[in-house]
């Protein structure tokens, strides 16, 4: 009977024990929210000032209208590189132009077309020439959009019996779309067309 008694003591004692620890850790939780609500509407109510004297939010917007110019020109400037960096080997340059194409709409798909049906390709395998792309600058026009941008470069074409140094200007404009892993800076080029790629001088190379 002792024994009886001492069990449900001890099963009493549990029960309040159990009770007492819901009790404090409902009363804790209702506290850390109430606390947490506070919070936040103080962290509403506070204006951050820079030493300049303009909010961190106009800051921020600043900063993002900044990095997106330097987007937009690396955007360009990585299109003409792909596009127009070209090795002998077949998949190479199918692998280079499929991510270019990535970056612009489908005036980049009608020239590499037309360069197909020129057989450029088909001559930069034969003949072991190389090409590779040197920018000389990128101009942005941010007032209106979609954004219009000249590029300006060169194009280095190295052939077995010499090397040309041909200048590439293009033209074209920009519309934001979604990021992808194919098209990190979220830009897609519109309208890309071609103005200007002649021969400056062409160097023979001396023979071994």
């Amino acid at each position: 009977m002792k024994k009886i008694f001492d069990i449900q003591r001890k099963f009493r004692f549990t029960v309040y024990v159990l009770l007492a620890v819901s009790i404090g850790l409902t009363g804790l939780s209702g506290y850390v929210f109430t606390l947490s609500l506070k919070l936040s509407d103080q962290s509403r109510q506070k204006i951050y000032v820079l030493d300049n004297g303009k909010s961190l939010l106009v800051a921020l917007r600043e900063d993002i209208t900044e990095n997106r110019d330097a987007e937009a020109r690396d955007h360009v400037k990585r299109f003409h590189e792909l596009f127009f960096t070209l090795e002998p080997d077949k998949q190479y340059i199918e692998n280079n132009v499929r991510e270019a194409l990535y970056l612009a709409d489908r005036t980049a798909m009608e020239q590499y077309q037309s360069f197909k049906e020129n057989n450029v390709y088909n001559q930069v395998i034969a003949s072991d020439i190389s090409m590779t792309v040197m920018t000389d600058s990128i101009k942005l026009d941010f007032s209106s959009y979609p954004y219009r941008f000249q590029y300006f470069g060169k194009q280095k074409i190295v052939r077995t019996s010499n090397i040309t140094i041909r200048n590439l200007q293009t033209t074209g404009q920009l519309r934001n779309i979604s990021r992808t892993d194919h098209n990190p800076h979220g830009f897609l080029i519109e309208g890309w067309r071609i103005t200007d790629n002649t021969d400056l001088e062409t160097i023979k190379r001396k023979s071994f």
